[in-house]
């Protein structure tokens, strides 16, 4: 069952499993055109399948007010609003894409122990500075590419974002999904959420990762 929060900026988040001591903070990813904010796929089917297995965490989705790395400030203010809305004494950030970046903005925020970056965004000069003191953990599909008409992340790009953060100091790590593309799941006509190949693997690992944070 999930609870709609109206966040303080505009934008909404999906709370799974109510508020817990630990609480795992979902950011979407994004494009270049500025449009309305949308729920993505990817983190609700990973929530739906994990969430299950991990009755200690509490699970916030966040959708924002416009998706844009063009507005990536928007962006990092409805991560931080989400994070308050969330509670929790320990935060963890599962950023998708674009929302790697959004999360590695905000991870300066009390009580965040670290990002989780699926297939995440780490341009080149974005500042790694709000990680200090924390992990960032990436995990990323071994065939992510952008291709004419499909938007993706080239896992070198993550790769340069990680050794960044190691450079700086910040412990983490970081794994290929074999077969991967970029995401976990597509929304079919209907509104059907199907998993993409090797969704299971991903979930495998995010589900790792999970159970170090809820140890």
């Amino acid at each position: 069952m999930s609870e709609l929060l109206r966040l303080a900026t505009g934008a909404e988040a999906r709370l799974t499993t109510g508020r817990r001591e630990r609480m795992v903070v979902c950011v979407n990813g994004g494009q270049a055109r500025a449009v309305a904010g949308t729920w993505s796929t990817s983190l609700q089917w990973l929530v739906e399948r994990l969430a299950p297995s991990f009755p200690e965490l509490g699970f916030v989705e966040l959708r924002y007010r416009i998706k844009s790395w063009r507005r990536l400030e928007l962006c990092v203010e409805d991560a931080r609003a989400a994070l308050a809305a969330a509670g929790g004494e320990r935060r963890l950030l599962v950023g998708f894409s674009m929302g790697g970046a959004v999360s590695i903005s905000a991870a300066n925020e009390p009580g965040v122990v670290g990002v989780l970056g699926l297939a995440p965004w780490i341009p080149d000069k974005l500042d790694l500075s709000p990680l200090l003191g924390g992990r960032l953990d990436v995990l990323h599909g071994s065939l992510d590419r952008s291709l004419p008409g499909i938007p993706g992340v080239s896992s070198r790009v993550s790769q340069r974002g990680f050794e960044r953060a190691r450079a700086l100091g910040i412990d983490g790590s970081y794994a290929l999904v074999r077969g991967g593309v970029h995401g976990l799941a597509l929304r079919a006509p209907g509104g059907a959420v199907l998993p993409l190949p090797r969704a299971a693997a991903w979930a495998r690992l995010v589900a790792a990762q999970l159970a170090t944070f809820a140890a």
